[in-house]
């Protein structure tokens, strides 16, 4: 949750007026539990849908994450009703199943950068053409996976897509 993408990403939201969490996943940080494969870090997405839904009833919620995150936050988000978009940054589709989006059709918005070694733009490319409802990939040139001096980009592209949601 401290992570400089995950930060920014909070950041760009917050200055769009939007309500936002970041948390840690089970094992993270000063969190109990343990890394899970994805499985009970569902759990800990729905957990902080819940909490969300129940300060703030009647709010459509957004689901953004990065990385791991994105990959278990948008499976999550797909499945959840009071989700009303999707976020995905630095998706690692180059060795994670994604196949769950042909089914979601939630807008979304990935951003990713031309040198991710997580997630090829081709693949992603490829990943985004069978997903379900209206999707937009942002690249970021020049970017690895942790958007390295690219921060701003990151920032442009959701501010520019929030709003049209």
């Amino acid at each position: 949750m401290h992570n400089k993408v995950v930060y920014q990403a909070a950041k760009s939201l917050d200055a769009l007026g939007l309500l936002v969490l970041r948390f840690n996943f089970r094992g993270t940080g000063l969190s109990e539990g343990k890394h899970d494969r994805g499985d009970g870090e569902r759990g800990d997405v729905r957990a902080a849908l819940d909490f969300l839904a129940a300060e703030y009833p009647g709010i459509p919620l957004l689901v953004a994450g990065f990385s791991f995150g994105c990959w278990v936050g948008l499976r999550v988000g797909c499945e959840d009703a009071r989700v009303t978009a999707l976020i995905g940054l630095g998706a690692p589709v180059n060795n994670t199943d994604f196949s769950y989006l042909a089914k979601c059709e939630k807008p979304k918005l990935f951003v990713s950068g031309s040198n991710d070694m997580y997630g090829a733009v081709d693949k992603l490319r490829s990943v985004v053409a069978i997903a379900a409802g209206e999707n937009e990939i942002v690249v970021v040139d020049g970017a690895d996976h942790f958007f390295v001096g690219k921060l701003d980009q990151v920032n442009r592209a959701i501010a520019d897509w929030v709003p049209r949601m």
